[in-house]
């Protein structure tokens, strides 16, 4: 027997005394090999697909997400700005940016 078998020809190994005790008594060997089913669908083929839709889920998530935090820095910068600035002239025309607290 060579390591170079195919598998599901023959047993990759056969305790010593079992072989020899079959020789001695005459008795067959007895091999059981699991039956695989090459058509059947594997836990890997399913996970696998999921696992890289979540996590292009998450990572979109995670945009919109930053994308939030950085529009909200944004706003929050541009009214302190308005605020402190007051209104701001352009060849005459004067733009209030933010209006007092009390009008």
């Amino acid at each position: 027997m060579g390591h170079n078998d195919p598998p599901g020809i023959i047993a990759p190994h056969i305790p010593a005394d079992a072989w020899n005790r079959a020789q001695a008594t005459g008795q067959p060997v007895v091999i059981i090999a699991a039956a695989t089913n090459e058509n059947a669908i594997t836990l890997r083929r399913i996970v696998v697909p999921f696992a890289i839709a979540g996590a292009a889920v998450l990572g979109g998530w995670g945009l919109v997400t930053a994308l939030c935090f950085l529009l909200d820095a944004a706003a929050h910068a541009a009214t302190v700005i308005a605020g402190t600035a007051g209104p701001i002239g352009v060849g005459g025309i004067t733009l209030k940016l933010a209006r007092n607290k009390g009008a």
